[in-house]
């Protein structure tokens, strides 16, 4: 390939990535769509900024302190750093493939994974995957640029190297996977080992340090609380080991996340490759990378459960494999059935979210249940806790479900602020939190004197019952999600908090009386 096709190339893969992403920006700003639990409590810890939080790193909470600072708490302002991320990690895949294998690579790489259902969908919403890849394929580019390099340089981008993979770690500490497969590649080509000095390695290893150093220091201050809680999502002690079931799905599932053509031709061609031994160098490196999350969220999929995106680190390495194979096969149908497949997927998907009445004609409706609603729930806690201020005064609003305290914290934003207000509490379920509001917001005797309870389709009111000597004033709220779906909130009044002792084997609180 000669420079100027390859600036061609990289023109083209500038242009693509600029329309996709004004596009998803209107989009955005267009939804009607609510903020996800999930994203509502990294609104909420972005409010206090720390070096860590109970289940994640600290990076999402900057960004989105950084975008609000900008243009305010709107849903779309919370969330548009996503976009932009996989815009960037998008153009730094292009410079992956095009260093590996050539301009055209790099274009179709990069339209490979910007056109990435799961992208699609992760560029709509804040999640830890936005800038986990971004920081992970910068730590890409640079391993595979330092071949070219000498001297100085080489050991300037030894050092970035590890300051993008120590970004990583604070961004998900699935960084990890991407660590494993880099010292997997070194110790199995003899051409890798060559290039690395040991300067260069304990430049890399330091800056990897400084930047993770804060987090960890968290981390030890705090009894290590998001590495337990990241162990616990592989739920290795659950009742059912060994899922066949989990394990189909979640296979499955890989074709919907990266798409079903790049999918067949990544796993495909790493099969058919491998037994032939016909990988070039290029494929090596990558397939060290792509391996180790795809065989570990397998392996975990088959002995407890995994989420279909946990294994979403595969796809910077895998996006590059896939393109520069079909290239290689000249296998234009398939590329173009892949192209226009993806495309198609994204265009409907962001129709859908800026007009959701699409998504329930098309049966869809049940996709986007956990993205509305939500602020008509708070609205209805509110009114009632302004009620019940009006009539005797209020210590505390308790919820029983970190969903629907993070959500209220978010939409009820206006009315927290209010001098006076009551504050926002969590009824500790077991006999430790399981959460950040739990850990941060724990109801006590003191805020529990008259306390506004929301329980959350009222599966834990009796529990809560009995923590209480007295309730009164049940109110059944039904908050209409679509034509099918209705979620449920009890509301009541609770006062004179005195909570039971929890179960010293399970943690439990007792059951209540009646129930067996």
């Amino acid at each position: 390939m000669t420079p100027s096709d390859s600036a061609r190339a990289w023109r083209l893969t500038l242009c693509l990535v600029g329309v996709l992403t004004i596009l998803r920006l209107a989009a955005l700003f267009a939804t009607p769509f609510e903020l996800y639990p999930d994203e509502a409590q990294y609104w909420l810890w972005s409010r206090s900024l720390d070096f860590g939080y109970f289940s994640k790193p600290p990076m999402i909470a900057w960004l989105i302190w950084a975008t609000t600072a900008i243009g305010g708490d709107s849903e779309a302002w919370v969330r548009i750093s996503a976009l932009f991320l996989h815009a960037g990690t998008a153009l730094v895949i292009s410079r992956i493939a095009d260093r590996l294998y050539g301009g055209w690579t790099g274009l179709v790489a990069a339209a490979l994974y910007a056109l990435m259902p799961a992208i699609q969908l992760s560029s709509g919403v804040i999640t830890t995957d936005a800038p986990l890849l971004l920081f992970l394929s910068l730590t890409i580019w640079a391993y595979v640029s330092l071949p070219a390099l000498e001297g100085r340089r080489r050991l300037a981008v030894a050092a970035a190297l590890g300051a993008a993979l120590g970004l990583a770690f604070l961004s998900k500490y699935a960084a990890i996977y991407v660590l494993v497969g880099l010292a997997l590649h070194l110790a199995t080509s003899p051409g890798a080992r060559k290039v690395w000095t040991w300067p260069m390695a304990l430049a890399a290893l330091a800056a990897l340090a400084v930047v993770f150093a804060p987090n960890l220091a968290w981390n030890l201050s705090h009894r290590f609380a998001t590495l337990e809680h990241t162990a616990s999502n592989a739920n290795w002690n659950a009742a059912q080991l060994f899922n066949i079931r989990e394990l189909i799905e979640f296979l499955v599932s890989q074709f919907a996340v990266f798409g079903p053509v790049p999918f067949a031709v990544l796993t495909g061609g790493a099969i058919w490759l491998g037994v032939k031994r016909r990988l070039q160098p290029a494929d090596l490196l990558l397939l060290c990378l792509a391996a180790p999350p795809l065989l570990t969220v397998t392996a975990q999929a088959f002995v407890s459960r995994a989420n279909a995106n946990w294994a979403g680190v595969a796809y910077l390495a895998g996006s590059v494999l896939a393109a520069a194979w079909l290239l290689r096969w000249n296998a234009r149908r398939w590329l173009v059935a892949a192209l226009v497949l993806q495309a198609g997927f994204c265009a409907l998907f962001m129709a859908c979210m800026v007009n959701p009445r699409l998504a329930d004609s098309l049966g869809a409706a049940n996709s986007f249940k956990r993205v509305r609603g939500w602020e008509q729930g708070a609205k209805a806690i509110i009114a009632r806790a302004r009620e019940e201020q009006a009539a005797g005064g209020l210590t505390s609003i308790a919820m029983d479900d970190r969903f629907l305290f993070n959500v209220t914290a978010y939409y009820g934003r206006d009315y927290f602020r209010v001098p006076g207000a009551p504050p926002l509490k969590m009824w500790v379920h077991e006999a430790r939190p399981q959460n950040q509001a739990e850990t941060e917001a724990p109801l006590n005797p003191a805020f529990g004197r008259r306390a506004l309870i929301a329980s959350l389709e009222g599966d834990y009111r009796p529990e809560i019952e009995q923590d209480f000597g007295r309730t009164s004033g049940l109110e059944i709220v039904r908050v209409r999600l679509d034509r099918k779906h209705v979620r449920r909130m009890d509301l009541f009044v609770a006062e004179d908090f005195r909570p039971l002792p929890r179960d010293p084997v399970t943690g439990l609180p007792p059951k209540p009386k009646g129930e067996r």
